[in-house]
């Protein structure tokens, strides 16, 4: 049974460990167990866990459906397999990092995140449901397959993204050469194969390596398509999407591609180049041009009561409904938010806000605001700050690319930055664990 083979695994590698037995030697042991259980139903063993025969089939199935939902070209059975095996493999291993260094999902967050999809989808929580299993998808599955995520982007969050920084000089050095890129808003999509090497790879090795990126390259300009041979070769986080990298700002591309993607046409291949990870190949599939960043700016000011012990929610309502009338009848809106205003960083100013772009605020905030004509005050709202009234000042059309300038090269340098140190974290992680592969190759 398959529950008796992961069961077993599981007893000898925590016996394994209470009493310092080595991997080698528990990988001996196992060897023994043949007439307890069918060790051919194991495909791989990672770490304290395995992959079976039977969920590497099930992995396999979901892929297959994916892809030819894309129309996507197959290759044969056993290479794609041998993807989806080194897929599974890395998802074990940051799963059990995650596991050993605490990171949790909570109910209550693995719901909110089940009905952001259901919304995202035009749908309630029981009509997404019942797609579901329209789909023949079970619905605990997919639950354990969103908490797997949600699990994943906290890892590589707290490994990864944390701790990348960009400096001001790095900012001013960025934008000094964009120029040369098309500009912030220049815009590729790329297609990406990836020929791995270890790290301290030998020459024969790299050599190898670089042969075969070489004649893969030589294939594909030959007519080879290139997401077919993404599914069979590629090394690439990205393989299983046919080395799809999707649309990236000129900003956004790895430093490593840049170069070489100024100097392609669409439907360029490029020469193999060359990295600690490898050697990539690149496909240049379409460009873009930016255009100006318009943006209707919003000026207001208002007046925040929070409710305390002693102030409910109905006495802040009428206190801020008398301070609303007062105003109406002619007393002045600053002075009164100077007086009563619960936002010290405003009330000083008289309530005012400055000038505001779409997603500054809060939702509800800014839904009401943007109701407002110059001159209006709102309704008593509430928000998660408290209840406010709301006077816009002004509105106006901003192009606002040289105020956000520094904020998207900031932005556009981290998302490099997080590209190319994710490849080197999954890279070390994948190197680190103890992995043993018992993939049929025929």
């Amino acid at each position: 049974m398959l529950l008796n083979v992961k069961q077993v695994i599981n007893t000898l590698f925590k016996r394994a460990r209470t009493i310092g037995i080595s991997l080698s030697l528990l990988t001996l042991s196992l060897s023994t167990q043949a007439e307890i259980v069918s060790l051919d139903s194991i495909v791989a063993v990672v770490n304290e866990d395995v992959i079976t025969q039977v969920e590497l089939k099930d992995e396999f199935r979901k892929v297959v459906r994916t892809l030819k939902k894309k129309q996507a070209k197959l290759p044969p059975a056993n290479v794609l397999g041998k993807q989806v095996l080194e897929r599974m493999i890395l998802e074990r291993i940051q799963l059990d990092m995650a596991k050993r260094t605490g990171i949790k999902v909570d109910d209550t967050t693995l719901s909110r995140a089940i009905n952001r999809i259901a919304a995202q989808n035009g749908m309630s929580l029981s009509e997404f449901r019942e797609n579901l299993a329209l789909q023949g998808v079970d619905i605990r599955q997919f639950r354990d397959d969103i908490k797997t995520q949600i699990v994943l982007k906290r890892l590589l969050q707290r490994n990864v993204i944390n701790k990348v920084t960009v400096s001001d000089q790095e900012i001013e050095n960025f934008l000094f050469n964009i120029d040369k890129q098309g500009g912030l808003e220049q815009a590729y999509h790329i297609q990406h194969i990836l020929i791995a090497t270890p790290e301290a790879a030998s020459t024969e090795v790299i050599k190898k390596a670089n042969a075969k990126a070489l004649e893969i390259v030589k294939k594909i300009r030959a007519g080879s398509d290139f997401s077919t041979t993404a599914l069979a070769v590629s090394d690439g986080q990205n393989a299983l999407e046919g080395g799809d990298l999707g649309w990236r700002k000129a900003g956004e591309l790895p430093s490593l591609f840049s170069d070489s993607v100024l100097k392609m046409k669409v439907g360029d291949i490029s020469e193999p180049i060359r990295s600690p990870s490898g050697f990539h190949i690149i496909k240049l599939v379409e460009e873009k041009g930016g255009k100006k960043h318009l943006v209707t700016q919003t000026h207001a000011r208002h007046i925040l009561i929070k409710t305390t012990i002693i102030n409910d929610n109905e006495r802040v309502m009428e206190r801020l409904n008398q301070i609303r009338n007062r105003i109406i009848n002619g007393e002045d809106f600053a002075t009164m938010a100077k007086a009563f205003s619960g936002d010290t960083s405003s009330a000083t100013r008289g309530g005012d806000l400055g000038w505001t772009k779409p997603g500054t605020m809060v939702p509800e905030f800014e839904a009401t605001m943007d109701k407002l004509q110059p001159g209006d005050i709102s309704e008593v709202i509430q928000t998660n700050f408290g209840y406010h009234i709301i006077e816009v000042l002004g509105r106006r059309t901003h192009d606002d690319a040289d105020e956000m300038i520094k904020e998207r090269a900031r932005n556009a340098l981290k998302s490099r930055k997080v590209a190319e140190k994710k490849d080197a974290f999954y890279r070390r992680i994948r190197d680190e664990a103890f992995v043993e592969i018992r993939l049929d190759n025929t």
